[in-house]
């Protein structure tokens, strides 16, 4: 079985350039779909942002609707402590006025801080927004390129396979059984250059008789890594 090592390297050029073509044909898809889960994301941290902003308004609204009935419970006291008819019934109202105020004070700060939260959870809310638009935009111009470069890459790989197909006939048809089995369980990775004794795919050292057998182009399989073994220039 001979072959040159003109041939081998033109075989192992072509079938570099495929997988690294068929990589990329492959990478795009798993682009878009990662750019996808990361506007799944963005969306759902806007969601929980207007969610909380959602919660702490009504948890607000409560606490102002509790203000005013407690605003109306002390006029309604003041009221009755106008028309006391004791002095103890007198100092009762008074500590029931003195707690509604204070209440009211304590829901009054609470309000505030409240409200505080509130403008912070809308610049929150805010920001989801703007980076949720960001990654759609993102997500927009990956599948425009994608779309638009796999029509290329999909040519330049017919292309390739096209020479790949020439360059195997010139094989002599002893030797293509053992290729194809090769290129079979490797791939792109099937094929190494012997450079100074040593094979380029693993870099181990080869023997003195294989390096011989190569330059009698015979067919030569690397003892580490299996792979078909062929001069470099």
């Amino acid at each position: 079985m001979s072959v040159t090592a003109a041939a081998l390297r033109e075989l192992h050029r072509i079938h570099q350039r495929l997988a690294d073509l068929r990589d990329r044909l492959e990478r795009g898809p798993k682009q878009v779909r990662a750019r996808e889960a990361n506007v799944a994301q963005l969306e759902a941290k806007l969601a929980e942002a207007r969610d909380r902003a959602k919660q702490t308004q009504m948890a607000l609204d409560r606490k102002q609707l509790d203000l005013k009935s407690g605003e109306h419970k002390v006029l309604d006291l003041r009221v009755k402590l106008n028309a006391a008819n004791s002095n103890r019934e007198y100092q009762a109202l008074l500590e029931q006025i003195a707690a509604a105020e204070m209440a009211g004070s304590v829901l009054s700060d609470e309000i505030l801080e409240g409200l505080e939260k509130i403008d912070q959870l809308q610049a929150a809310i805010r920001e989801a927004e703007k980076n949720l638009a960001a990654g759609k935009q993102d997500l927009d111009k990956m599948r425009q390129s994608v779309e638009s470069s796999a029509a290329t890459i999909q040519r330049d790989i017919s292309q390739l396979e096209t020479e790949l197909a020439q360059a195997e006939k010139s094989l002599p048809a002893d030797i293509k059984p053992e290729y194809e089995r090769i290129v079979r369980s490797k791939g792109a990775d099937s094929l190494a250059a012997a450079d100074d004794g040593v094979c380029t795919g693993c870099g181990q050292q080869i023997t003195l008789n294989m390096q011989n057998e190569l330059k009698l182009a015979k067919l030569v399989f690397c003892k580490a890594c299996g792979r078909l073994l062929y001069l470099s220039e």
